[in-house]
């Protein structure tokens, strides 16, 4: 019998050459959107400790090594199976086909698809090698459309995921840096690889490995520290509800408890974050994200923790509380949740960060009505940041945005509503680069999902305050019934000759705010073709948004007509539309976003619920 064997490999080493397989049985890749996200956070902060625009590109040699775990091989009939880690395996293939196509048409690129595919016999096969990915991978690589919604639940994550990466990619790195940062990934990015010759040792390892008695995980080892730390006679209660709290944090995922750790310790206590600049060292913010228990034990003074009863009150008082709040923003996270929408909203736009925002300002001592308040003013504030940024051409990524963040979370700590509105209103106000300043918003592939959300959080005003209901759920679902983009303009420049003397003018006005409409894929596709005047009688059909460029629309419909009066806003009818008509559509979409977010928001916000709380 052969021996089982490890061995550290680069990303180059693993994939190279290499063919994997999955059984039927494990093929669901399964990774979310927040899972990506944290790679791509994880790689491109590692990466930029070292990264300086103007290295020699052979600088990425004595870059730092990064470990993104093991995987486990079953080696049968010369075949090589995963059994653990093809979650892993599988987003790293997406993101190395991103890479590709990225740098497809650059002098400079680094060539990966050695890594991706392979081909033998004439036959050409992805590395990792899963049949029913087959249709969705080729059109990934090739940089093709692609819809999923008639393919297996699998299939459809493995397609959302990969828009994710291109969502979420930080556009600092898109650039010159894009080279270095494949080389780095490929040489200095590693796994191990443990590989036995039959399934039964290959699972054997894999219980072994993920058997919690065998090794502790951070939160198991910041417990073990607060327990020892206490009195015997109050070790049993803090142990229970401890239990209690992690079970309840992990109910839906493994690694909420641990999130739940970093985001409560970075939100409440870290008061330092790494500098931007080659060589910089950790900070509380980041050995809060990786090593959090170690940092509680060197800062236990900074958290109050002397004397035993301190350690006690920290999980029976603050761990209760703020894990139950944690628990709170996921559920409105994921769901629509009254009075606390815009965190459901700013999920919607992979905006990690919020949650440490949320957490910052809350204190044990607020009762549910303040931690309502507050939850609803921050959420407030990050809606309208994130609006006025991409409408503003600005990045919301992780990396770009993780500093300024970090300082508003250190700033609004326990402030009481009123002081946190008028904190959060002054930020907004100051901050005149990325006010509502012009019409010009335009949607391209790097900004294509942000748009769609913008576009149903206006269609969705537009009907609210007409006396509608919501369809905003509706409007951003994902599927076979999802709702897409629409251009009003076909993209047929030779109709608009008249108006723009290059197809590239053109191109660019068909792509404005003012030009688009949000319409259920089959809608879409059908009319996709269509001259604006037989589109026209399909709108009135449509959601309201759509339905007000008919004249119909002002007939008849009395909350619509209302809104309309007391807005002032400058809706009206368009029999056609040409470029004066594409004009005026934007400057009410631009006055519909004025609305929505603007900073103001905030005040009236705080003002309804001391006014209500006075009633009450």
């Amino acid at each position: 019998m052969r021996p089982i064997e490890g061995k550290a490999r680069s990303v180059r080493e693993l994939l190279q050459g290499a063919k994997y397989l999955i059984d039927y049985y494990q093929r669901e890749y399964r990774w979310e959107a927040k899972q990506v996200h944290e790679l791509i956070d994880d790689l491109t902060e590692m990466f930029l400790e070292e990264y300086g625009p103007g290295l020699a590109l052979e600088a990425v040699g004595d870059f730092p090594h990064y470990f993104l775990g093991s995987i486990i091989i079953s080696q049968r009939n010369n075949q090589s199976f995963i059994v653990d880690g093809q979650q892993r395996l599988t987003t790293l293939t997406l993101l190395l086909v991103w890479l590709r196509n990225e740098q497809r048409d650059r002098d400079d690129g680094v060539d990966l698809d050695a890594l991706i595919i392979s081909t033998r016999l004439h036959r050409r096969t992805f590395n990792l090698e899963v049949d029913e990915r087959a249709d969705c991978m080729e059109a990934l690589f090739a940089g093709k459309p692609f819809d999923p919604s008639a393919k297996s639940e699998s299939v459809q994550n493995l397609y959302q995921r990969y828009q994710d990466i291109d969502d979420h990619f930080p556009a600092e790195l898109r650039g010159d840096a894009l080279p270095y940062f494949s080389d780095w990934l490929i040489e200095h990015v590693h796994l191990i690889e443990i590989t036995a010759y039959t399934d039964e040792e290959a699972y054997t390892i894999f219980e072994k490995m993920n058997d919690r008695g065998l090794s502790l995980s951070p939160t198991e080892m910041l417990k073990g520290y607060l327990l020892a730390n206490m009195e015997q006679r109050r070790r049993v209660a803090a142990n229970d509800q401890w239990r209690e709290c992690v079970q309840q944090l992990n109910a839906e995922h493994d690694d909420h408890g641990a999130d739940f750790f970093k985001v409560w310790l970075r939100s409440r206590h870290a008061q330092s974050i790494r500098q931007r600049r080659k060589g910089a060292k950790p900070e509380d913010f980041e050995r809060n994200g990786s090593e959090f228990h170690c940092w509680v034990r060197s800062h236990a003074e900074q958290l109050s923790l002397v004397q035993a009863d301190d350690f006690y009150d920290l999980v029976s008082t603050d761990f209760d509380f703020y894990s139950r709040q944690f628990m709170r923003i996921r559920n409105a996270e994921r769901r629509l949740t009254t009075g606390l929408e815009q965190i459901h909203y700013n999920a919607g736009h992979g905006f990690s960060l919020q949650e440490q925002l949320l957490m910052a300002p809350l204190c044990t001592t607020d009762d549910h009505v303040t931690v309502d308040a507050k939850l609803n003013l921050v959420a407030r504030y990050v809606d309208i940041l994130l609006a006025r940024r991409i409408w503003n051409f600005r990045s919301i990524a992780y990396l770009t945005m993780q500093y300024a963040m970090f300082l508003v979370a250190r700033e609004i700590r326990e402030l009481e509503p009123g002081e946190l509105a008028t904190s959060l209103h002054q930020r907004l106000i100051a901050d005149q680069e990325t006010s509502f300043g012009n019409a010009r918003l335009r949607v391209h592939q790097q900004n294509r999902y942000a748009i769609h959300r913008l576009l149903a959080r206006m269609t969705e005003y537009v009907e609210t305050q007409s006396g509608q209901a919501s369809r905003y759920p509706e409007y951003v679902a994902k599927g076979r019934n999802r709702y897409e983009i629409e251009h009003i303009w076909a993209d047929h420049p030779e109709r608009h000759s008249h108006e723009f003397e290059h197809a590239a003018d053109f191109s660019a006005a068909r792509n404005r705010i003012g030009g688009l409409l949000l319409l259920p894929k089959s809608i879409n596709s059908s009319l996709g073709d269509k001259p604006y005047g037989d589109k026209l009688k399909h709108y009135v059909k449509q959601n309201l948004l759509a339905c007000s460029l008919h004249p119909e629309a002002y007939q008849s419909n009395p909350g619509f007509l209302r809104f309309v009066e007391s807005s002032g806003l400058p809706f009206r009818a368009h029999e056609e539309f040409k470029q004066a008509d594409l004009d005026a559509r934007s400057e009410l979409y631009l006055q519909l976003a004025e609305r929505i977010w603007h900073p103001d928001q905030l005040l009236h916000a705080v003002d309804a619920g001391q006014a209500s709380t006075a009633q009450g």
